[in-house]
């Protein structure tokens, strides 16, 4: 069931969504949470579809935020609020409120949005494109308990991380670290089989993909080793390879479905490792709403390598150049395009970033699914 609601309130908002439990014959419905999706008009379809797709895991009330550009210099300065509402087969298995706005009340989002949260539920916060540099000081991240953002649909993505890092505050996070979580299981399942010290680690993936950098950061972070970041066409992240005492370890997938894990005197096995929907992205995240230490500890670590003491990033820095040389100098033989780039995880020595031409311009992504 849909009703549309124009030039309206809150309050009108709260009465139709009463109004429309009651017309399918459902006056109460238990909801877990409250999602907020920030979105513009162009993204807002799929990040409705994914949020609906994963209410069925979590039963929720899913309000969709639509800041409206108005054309006119006379209507940037009208405020109208229109709104609708879904409920029943049209929202999942909860409720569903699109919010649409316009004018001055734009720059008031979270007013409009206070009025409709479930009273004593979580509140989670989703920007599927356009995510604030802090979301715990935007004013709609201010109200949630769990903060989603997504640097693959930024531009920019490791300097993304980087600001993520400065402005991490407890229940932030993002969706490039949830791609990695089947690959940070099977990892951590194929060194629980062998009793071997870990040398080194090469991770394998797009240039610009923030999950590759973020599974390095974890590497270094948690194994104390040197971490190399090799470059491939993808799609997403494509191999991980684990130098041990007791032989190579690697976890190749090529074709972004099906991976194969070898190891040394062991036969290959074939894993399933598939690029996962939205929707499962965020399904995963709605089943904790504490703060991820796990994530914060790895992002912060690869701060510290993207943005060294002397203030230089070392993504400037060619992987063959000594950190002492400055990046202005020109190196004898520059590497290649292809070449790997090392993270050493010892923090007195010079960090190597683990994106090459992190300033470079990135292409615009509307949406990652993996």
């Amino acid at each position: 069931m849909k009703i549309d609601l124009t030039d309206t309130t809150a309050s009108k908002i709260n009465k139709a969504l009463v109004q429309g439990r009651r017309a399918i014959g459902t006056p109460a419905v238990g909801m877990v949470l409250t999602l907020v999706i920030v979105t513009d008009e162009e993204n807002a379809y799929d990040a409705l579809k994914a949020a609906n797709d994963a209410s069925h895991e979590h039963p929720s009330r899913t309000l969709v935020v639509i800041k409206r550009v108005s054309r006119s210099p006379r209507d940037r300065t009208q405020s109208r609020l229109d709104a609708e509402v879904r409920v029943g087969a049209d929202a999942g298995t909860g409720e569903t409120v699109v919010l649409r706005l316009y004018g001055e009340v734009v720059n008031h989002a979270q007013s409009v949005v206070l009025p409709l949260l479930l009273p004593d539920a979580p509140v989670v916060v989703w920007w599927p494109v356009n995510a604030p540099l802090a979301p715990a000081n935007d004013p709609l991240g201010a109200l949630a308990q769990r903060r989603v953002t997504d640097t693959y649909a930024s531009e920019q993505p490791v300097r993304e991380l980087a600001a993520r890092a400065d402005t991490y505050t407890p229940g932030d996070t993002d969706l490039s670290w949830t791609r990695i979580t089947p690959w940070r299981s099977m990892l951590a399942a194929a060194l629980d089989q062998v009793t071997c010290e870990v040398e080194a680690v090469e991770v394998e993936g797009e240039e610009f993909n923030p999950s590759c950098e973020l599974l390095a950061m974890w590497l270094a972070d948690r194994l104390d080793v040197p971490v190399k970041r090799s470059l491939s066409s993808g799609p997403g992240l494509t191999a991980v390879r684990l130098d041990t005492d007791c032989g190579p370890i690697t976890l190749d997938r090529g074709d972004g479905t099906l991976a194969t894990l070898s190891i040394q005197g062991q036969p290959k096995r074939a894993v399933a490792l598939k690029r996962r929907e939205t929707a499962e992205l965020i399904a995963e995240e709605l089943r904790r709403l504490d703060p991820d230490d796990t994530y914060a500890s790895a992002l912060r670590f690869g701060v510290d390598r993207l943005n060294p003491s002397n203030g230089k990033a070392t993504a400037d820095v060619p992987a063959d150049v000594p950190a002492d040389v400055p990046a202005d100098e020109p190196a004898d033989e520059p590497p290649a395009k292809g070449d790997a780039v090392a993270v050493p995880a010892p923090v007195e020595t010079a960090a190597k970033a683990p994106a090459k031409e992190a300033a470079a311009q990135a292409p615009v992504k509307k949406a990652a699914a993996k």
